[in-house]
């Protein structure tokens, strides 16, 4: 059995692997060009690896890799900086190599935040928000059309990293049935493919919201539209941690719980979910968005539920106990299908950490990375 990390990085993908039981880990990268990459996934049954990012200078691409990261080819979606100067200066473009190119999707995409297969489906979503999905295996794309023209779209508001479609989820024995995350415009759902679309924001308990009064906290009966990272359980439960509050709806995001009671703050990124245990879950949380985004009196945590988040433990061995300044950010949680389980975290000081079993205790296991955008991982 090997486990490969899969690492989404501002400076590439770095894939760090292990050919055995889980130890021993080797770093391979960066991948990808140097690239900044949002978000690595890789396909243990075809052993495909896909890269997704971009930003200002690059444009907006996937890279696929179909023989473990020793080769890569880049689907580029919509050019950058790079393109438009390149393309007015012959002596620049010499010097890099640069050809014209025909992008599919000129002006339209910034970046690309996340991917997610399923069934023949991979799926991009982008900054600014919209769905991609391809359907040979990440070479041509076509625009998700419903999305795209959502009634109420002209009124969506920017997270601080932009309008971001960063979390995408399906129903294993249904992928016509899918959940988005979008920063900061709320949860979204379709049962029919992508054909239509709807808001699934609501609180379960509205009285709950008097006691709130973050500008991003739950108000108008919603539990607040700044989504930061979602996760499916194996039974259907999607959970959430937003910019305000972690959150349990077991109705298809029709309604939310709030489940952030024992929690030392409201404020985190990441969310993770046992692969098979439903009601066993982690998070993350730091000290609040204006307060340094660091976790709570520096002192490294993460707490752990094993009763679908009525109550939370936290999880300190083998982490920093003082002194502890990271950000764990949105897509940088992770769990293998070992067992007992194990869950994965990357930090902005380009730290890996690793527990064995099931969060309990932790050990660094990759250090001096770039920082650290996403964590997935593959066992093959």
């Amino acid at each position: 059995m090997e486990t490969t990390i899969c690492l989404g990085t501002t400076k590439g993908a770095f894939l760090i692997t292990s050919p055995g039981e889980r130890a021993d880990w080797r770093v391979s990268g960066p991948h990808c060009d140097g690239w900044p990459i949002n978000h690595v996934l890789g396909d243990p049954v075809s052993g495909s690896i896909w890269a997704a990012g971009g930003g200002e200078w690059h444009g907006a691409g996937v890279w696929h890799s179909d023989d473990g990261g020793q080769n890569w080819t880049l689907s580029h979606l919509a050019g950058g900086l790079v393109d438009e100067w390149a393309a007015s200066d012959a002596d620049l473009a010499a010097m890099i190599g640069w050809e014209p190119k025909d992008f599919p999707f000129p002006g339209e995409i910034d970046a690309i935040w996340s991917l997610h297969h399923a069934g023949d489906a991979l799926y991009a979503g982008a900054k600014p928000a919209n769905l991609y999905v391809s359907r040979d295996n990440g070479k041509t794309w076509e625009r998700n059309a419903a999305l795209a023209e959502f009634p109420d779209r002209d009124d969506w508001n920017p997270g601080a990293a932009g309008l971001t479609l960063h979390t995408i989820l399906t129903a294993p024995d249904d992928p016509a049935r899918m959940w988005l995350g979008i920063s900061a415009a709320g949860v979204f759902a379709t049962e029919d493919g992508g054909a239509s679309w709807d808001r699934r924001n609501r609180l379960s308990n509205a009285a709950a919201q008097a006691t709130h009064d973050h500008p991003a906290a739950p108000s108008g009966g919603e539990i607040g539209h700044c989504v930061h990272n979602m996760a499916r359980a194996a039974d259907g439960t999607i959970y959430q941690q937003n910019h305000h509050g972690t959150w349990r709806s077991r109705d298809d995001g029709r309604h939310w719980d709030d489940i952030g009671t024992g929690l030392p703050s409201t404020f985190g990124f990441p969310i993770a979910v046992h692969p098979s245990d439903p009601r066993s879950l982690w998070v993350i949380p730091l000290n609040g968005d204006m307060a340094g985004r660091f976790p709570p009196d520096a002192r490294a945590a993460v707490w752990k539920s094993t009763d679908g988040g009525e109550t939370w433990s936290d999880k300190r061995a083998g982490l920093p106990g003082e002194s502890c300044f990271f950000t764990v950010l949105r897509q940088a949680m992770a769990t293998d299908r070992a067992d007992p389980a194990g869950v994965y975290f990357g930090t902005n000081t380009g730290s890996l950490f690793a527990s064995f079993d099931a969060g309990e205790t932790w050990s660094e296991i990759a250090r001096h990375l770039p920082t650290i955008l996403s964590v997935e991982v593959m066992t093959r």
